[in-house]
């Protein structure tokens, strides 16, 4: 039978992760679900606490960076699905079941459709179009479920990205054409849209995946995500 290991990497993530990880316990089923794993890239706040705070959950502390954050995550596990899910967003219930389904259907990978926290009439539409199997829709936000054995097979994460870590997994999946939207929503949090200004942050959102489409490596993109959408003013 197959279980599922949900993956969290995490970093300060205090305002968050207590929520999520009683939102998880609330909405699966104890036979689906193999572990809860809290993979720390080195969290100042009380993250580290709350997490322990959870005998469901298991804390490991890790080098920063989320996909290197993930990887050892999933070097870790057990289960035989991995479910990587960011700390501020809350999948739907029971969740688990509908992974578990696609799996047995010969579905090997996929995610969530998507909305954001907020009525932005912007953001609205753009989780409207989660909804959808285009890859240019796809994001880590929306969560990702992977069969081990295929995630092993692609050789994980890019640790070479700082970001845009997931999109690169998803286009690996797209090209062997095992990708699955479930038609569910995932709620997510709208606080980097909040706190850099939503035109603004979209714009470089968009650049960032232009570039990407262009052959930008990753170094590139690392360079112009610390430049432009972590810049502190």
């Amino acid at each position: 039978m197959n279980k599922i290991s949900i993956i969290i990497p995490t970093l300060n993530e205090e305002d968050h992760i207590e929520t999520l990880l009683e939102h998880l316990i609330a909405n699966t089923s104890k036979r689906n679900i193999k572990e809860i794993i809290v993979v720390d890239g080195g969290s100042n706040d009380n993250t580290v606490a709350l997490a322990r705070s959870f005998k469901e959950a298991t804390l490991i502390n890790s080098p920063r960076g989320r996909a290197k954050q993930m990887n050892l995550g999933a070097r870790q596990a057990s289960g035989s699905v991995l479910y990587f899910l960011h700390a501020d967003s809350l999948p739907p219930k029971h969740f688990d079941t509908l992974i578990l389904n696609e799996i047995d259907k010969g579905n090997l990978a996929g995610c969530f459709k998507m909305k954001f926290n907020t009525n932005h009439w912007w953001l609205k539409l753009a989780g409207w179009f989660t909804q959808f199997s285009w890859r240019i829709a796809r994001g880590g936000d929306q969560s990702q479920f992977i069969t081990t054995a295929l995630f092993n097979s692609i050789g994980g994460f890019n640790e070479d990205f700082k970001i845009y870590e997931d999109n690169d997994l998803i286009a690996k999946l797209y090209k062997r054409k095992q990708f699955v939207v479930i038609q569910e929503w995932l709620i997510t949090s709208s606080r980097r849209y909040k706190t850099r200004g939503m035109c603004k942050l979209q714009y470089h959102y968009w650049n960032i995946h232009l570039r990407r489409l262009l052959g930008a490596d990753a170094q590139t993109l690392n360079k112009y995500y610390l430049k432009y959408v972590l810049v502190k003013k």
